[in-house]
C-alpha cells in the first residue's frame, strides 16, 4: 500500500515505514501528525485518485527532526566585464517517518 501526499508544494510517493525530508513544518520532534493532503491511496489493485484530495484519506506521520540540505552555490559571471558574485543558500526541511496510512 503507498499514497501519493501533498507537502510543501511538493509531491511525495510514501510507504508506510518510510522516512522522508518534506519542507519545515512547524511541529516539534517526536511529535505525531496528520497530513489530510493525499492525492492517491493505491491498496494491491484498488487505486483511489482524489479530485484534488482523497475524501477521508489520512497519513499518520512522527517527525524526526529538522535539519538544513547541502549548500548550494550560485554563481554568476560576466566574461570580461570584472563581474563575479557567489552566493551560497542551505533549505531548511523536516524529517518525518510515516507510521500509517488510512483510507
Amino acid at each position: 500500500m503507498y499514497a501519493v501526499i501533498k507537502s510543501g508544494g511538493k509531491q511525495h510517493r510514501v510507504v508506510e515505514g518510510e522516512t522522508l525530508k518534506v519542507e519545515l513544518l512547524n511541529a516539534e520532534p517526536g511529535q505525531i501528525i496528520t497530513l489530510e493532503d493525499v492525492l492517491m491511496v493505491v491498496n494491491g489493485s484498488d487505486i483511489k485518485i482524489g479530485t484534488p484530495v482523497v475524501a477521508g484519506a489520512s497519513v499518520q506521520c512522527e517527525i524526526v527532526g529538522h535539519g538544513r540540505h547541502d549548500k548550494i552555490r550560485i554563481v554568476k559571471f560576466r566574461r570580461r566585464k570584472h563581474y563575479r558574485k557567489q552566493a551560497g543558500h542551505r533549505q531548511w526541511f523536516t524529517e518525518l517517518k510515516i507510521t500509517a496510512i488510512s483510507a
